[in-house]
């Protein structure tokens, strides 16, 4: 009899022969920026959980009053068996917070993007995707079967070309605002400026910037200065605000065509109101702790300044995406594991996340480092380097 799992366990081989494998570490408890995984504590930098609010206790108060209220589970679609008070509350704080008329909440992020594009466009339509946009906005295009033009990373003019010549019936404009592997940022005022000159849509997926660019941590379209009904903005709430979940944000119109076609959120069951309360909650703390943002730009200047005699690359970015670019698979592993040995978890990231010969340390900073955080991490770099 044939092993019907041969071909897979071949297909695993080469992974492994790649160093492409991943590992899902078991996490026991959580400490501020320590983790105690595989029975060992260690200073991590794996985490996005950017303004430290995962373990607020303003926002565990909160998911237990909630889980006392509502109980721990929603039973169905929000438009089968109703859409709770927290949550409803919540997208009309989180709209008001980033100052655009409506809201929607999703479980998550990706959910999200793969339910959005293709409610957006479809045969016949066209979408504008920079080269490194995250896997959800490539699922959710090609869920879409529009037809789809990759622009290279951040060049607008290339994006312009791609415009210009489409006979396009509706053209979308996808990008992440803060890019994940790298750390900056998308020119958003120019291409808001491409979208008024060629009738076009922008949809942003913030996922990096909300809670820790712009004032009061209201994201990137408020860091850029963006206001524009041709703006579709997501982003995720389980990175900075701590919790889980993710939201678009736009004109009422747009808001309330998503809601109605949108498949991943009309056959997705509703998200517990515990959690919108968690993030009811959050959406405070990133207005009023202002420290926290501050706090956190300390840190990454802190970080550069140490990194920058480091014979690896350390490409530009404000954000806490900090990536230290290693290059082959192999030696990207090797530093990731020489640090974890010394007591430091930041992950190699390898392809397809990142392109070939890329491979990297990708650093993420948060608010609930300290200095003497950064400094340990920088020593240990040197030491390994």
């Amino acid at each position: 009899m044939i092993d019907p799992t041969l071909e897979f366990e071949t297909a695993l081989q080469g992974l492994a022969d790649a160093h492409l494998i991943r590992k899902r570490p078991v996490i026991e408890a959580v400490d501020g920026a320590h983790l105690r995984v595989d029975g060992n504590t260690v200073l991590a930098f794996c985490s996005n959980d950017y303004l430290g609010l995962s373990q607020h206790p303003a926002l565990i108060e909160a998911a237990r009053q909630g889980a006392l209220t509502y109980g721990v589970g929603a039973g169905a679609s929000p438009l089968v068996s109703g859409h709770s008070a927290a949550i409803d509350a919540l997208e009309h704080e989180l709209a008001a917070f980033v100052r655009l008329p409506r809201a929607l909440y999703f479980g998550s992020g990706y959910v999200a993007n793969i339910g959005l594009v293709p409610a957006l466009v479809g045969r016949g339509d066209a979408v504008f995707s920079d080269s490194l946009n995250h896997a959800c906005l490539i699922d959710g295009a090609r869920l879409s079967r529009a037809d789809i033009h990759v622009y290279p990373h951040n060049d607008l003019a290339a994006l312009t070309e791609a415009l210009q010549g489409s006979t396009a019936r509706r053209k979308l404009i996808l990008t992440d605002a803060v890019f994940s592997m790298d750390g900056d940022v998308a020119r958003l005022p120019e291409m808001i400026a491409l979208c008024e000159r060629f009738d076009a849509w922008l949809m942003i997926d913030d996922a990096h910037g909300f809670g820790v660019l712009g004032p009061q941590g209201r994201g990137t379209a408020a860091h850029c200065g963006i206001d524009s009904p041709r703006l579709i903005y997501m982003a995720t709430l389980g990175k900075a605000a701590g919790s889980a979940g993710a939201f678009v944000a736009g004109h009422p119109t747009i808001i309330e065509w998503l809601m109605q076609r949108a498949r991943s959120y009309i056959f997705a069951t509703a998200s517990p109101a515990m959690v919108g309360e968690a993030l009811r909650a959050s959406v405070k703390v990133i207005e009023q702790e202002e420290w926290r943002r501050e706090h956190l730009h300390r840190l990454i200047a802190r970080l550069r300044a140490g990194t920058a005699d480091l014979p690896w690359e350390h490409p530009a970015s404000p954000t806490a995406i900090q990536p230290l670019i290693i290059g082959g698979n192999a030696e990207a592993l090797a530093v990731m594991q020489a640090i974890r040995q010394r007591g430091i978890w930041a992950p190699a990231i390898r392809p397809p996340t990142v392109p070939e010969g890329t491979a990297r340390l990708r650093i993420s900073l948060s608010a609930a480092h300290s200095e003497a955080d950064i400094d340990r991490l920088v020593a240990v770099l040197h030491e390994v380097a």
